[in-house]
């Protein structure tokens, strides 16, 4: 039953994440937890992430931003070492604070309550007329990188930062698009390689077909996606990020994502 639901959540994760450039890792990861351990959750959602974008790669690769991808990218790969290292040091890590929803505990742990914030500020200066028009220089994009980055070692949780930072970097929807994807890559590389010291009690090797079957399901999403991206223009996709970031924020910060 759980190889039916994590399947069906991957392909529908994987759509969205084509064109938001984040989605997949923040909404498979919480359903991964529903079955696995917090630290074996993040680690099978990084190989199905990882095995979508290297699809991906081959699907919009090339529309990548060089210059983009070297302020950003770099520094994104250098904290997400740091943050994949700290993830396999403090998974004992006590919540926030927790509350009780329908009988249930909901616990809110520190680094997703400090990512929503952030996805909450990045968020409004999409939607407030004021912002609409405003773009990070390059001088910031490390700043982004690094974030980004961090969190995505930290948590899996690293599109929505990125996609807030590169949606407002002056691109096109392709170059986007390709540039999150190439950014994408290259963390999950990083990370997973650092959670592979762990991957034999992280529960990958038991779980093969859970992961063949997700990650198929992922790839089957993102091609439908690059079907479908010649019907989206840059605004379009500018709102949707921004709502997106919102209703993700919201999810983050309660404790339900």
């Amino acid at each position: 039953m759980e190889i039916i639901l994590i399947s069906i959540v991957a392909f529908l994760a994987a759509i969205l994440t084509f064109f938001s450039g984040f989605g997949l890792g923040t909404i498979l990861t919480p359903v991964l937890m529903i079955f696995f351990p917090v630290e074996v959750a993040i680690a099978l959602t990084g190989v199905v992430h990882f095995c979508n974008n290297v699809f991906k790669l081959f699907l919009v690769g090339r529309h990548a931003n060089r210059d983009v991808l070297i302020r950003f990218g770099i520094p994104a790969v250098i904290a997400a070492i740091v943050g994949s290292w700290l993830l396999l040091n403090i998974t004992d890590l006590q919540p926030l604070f927790s509350y009780r929803l329908n009988g249930k505990e909901v616990d809110v742990y520190p680094v997703k309550f400090v990512i929503s914030i952030l996805l909450i500020i990045f968020a409004s200066m999409d939607l407030i007329p004021y912002f609409s028009k405003l773009q990070f220089s390059k001088e910031k994009l490390p700043i982004g990188g690094a974030l980004s980055g961090f969190f995505g070692g930290l948590s899996g949780s690293q599109g929505a930062l990125r996609g807030a930072f590169l949606i407002k970097a002056g691109l096109s929807k392709e170059a986007f698009i390709g540039t999150a994807v190439v950014v994408s890559t290259l963390v999950d590389f990083t990370r997973l390689s650092i959670y592979a010291t762990n991957f034999t009690t992280s529960g990958l090797t038991d779980n093969i077909m859970l992961v063949v079957i997700a990650t198929l399901s992922a790839i089957a999403g993102a091609y439908l996606g690059n079907i479908l991206l010649k019907k989206i223009t840059l605004r379009f996709l500018q709102i949707s990020v921004a709502i997106l970031l919102i209703f993700i924020s919201i999810g983050l910060g309660s404790g339900l994502l």
